[in-house]
């Protein structure tokens, strides 16, 4: 569903990732995991149209994000860490908002409306104004946006940043229900949250994937947490059946 191959991306003399290739099948849900300043955002805006590559190639459904990009995007739902959410509207307003710019017939959008109110545990606040919500009702709002068009792949940036221990459950259990017909790409640095969530584990470091693996196969004789750190740390070596990619 989502191919990613030899991904670079330069800022004059920088390099923000470089060479990179991973691959997430329909129902996987992919943990993206790195430092901070790894390169995880960058990779995530690139994936979902938000900038352009310096060079190599995503497919999403097998349209070419750069040269397919509407295709790429009907395809896509994107939580940015920060939702881009309008405080002063309230929650139906803001996803009808949403709808249309996604271009949901006039005839559907009351229903695609209640579709993402429902899955995304929203039924109780449609007329209160987002700015007056709590913070994971808010992150909620961000999930049913990104949701709306019935996407095939979900990309979630730190979904969880910031919320309360419960609001974390809630919002961890919502995502498990999402995958059940998605690919998702979760990019976070919570550890305990890949290993909940996660089938498969993409590591990277200083713009580079480290590690491309099966949790089950990472994890098989060591925590997901010494598997990390051994990674960020050495980035040369990489365990059987992993890929790495190279500067």
């Amino acid at each position: 569903m989502i191919e990613v191959r030899n991904l670079t991306k330069r800022y004059g003399e920088l390099t923000a990732v470089s060479n990179i290739s991973f691959t997430a099948e329909k129902g996987q849900i992919l943990g993206f995991l790195g430092p901070n300043g790894a390169g995880k955002t960058t990779t995530m805006r690139i994936i979902t149209g938000f900038m352009p590559a310096t060079s190599g190639t995503v497919k999403i459904a097998g349209y070419d994000i750069f040269e397919d990009s509407y295709e790429c995007r009907r395809r896509i739902g994107y939580l940015p860490e920060s939702p881009p959410l309008y405080n002063d509207m309230t929650v139906l307003a803001y996803l009808r908002f949403v709808g249309r710019i996604r271009g949901i017939p006039k005839a559907e959008l009351n229903d695609a409306v209640d579709r993402v109110l429902r899955s995304c545990g929203l039924e109780d606040v449609p007329h209160r104004v987002i700015g007056h919500l709590s913070k994971g009702y808010r992150q909620r709002v961000g999930l049913a946006q990104a949701m709306i068009h019935s996407p095939s792949v979900l990309v979630l940036d730190e979904p969880t940043i910031g919320l309360d221990p419960r609001q974390i459950i809630d919002i961890r259990t919502l995502i498990k229900e999402l995958a059940a017909d998605r690919t998702v790409i979760l990019s976070t640095h919570i550890l305990p949250e890949v290993s909940q969530l996660c089938d498969k584990v993409v590591i990277i470091n200083q713009g580079r994937i480290v590690v491309e693996d099966m949790l089950e196969n990472l994890t098989r004789d060591t925590t997901l947490e010494q598997v990390f750190l051994r990674y960020i740390s050495q980035d040369t070596a990489v365990p059987s059946g992993a890929t790495e990619g190279t500067a």
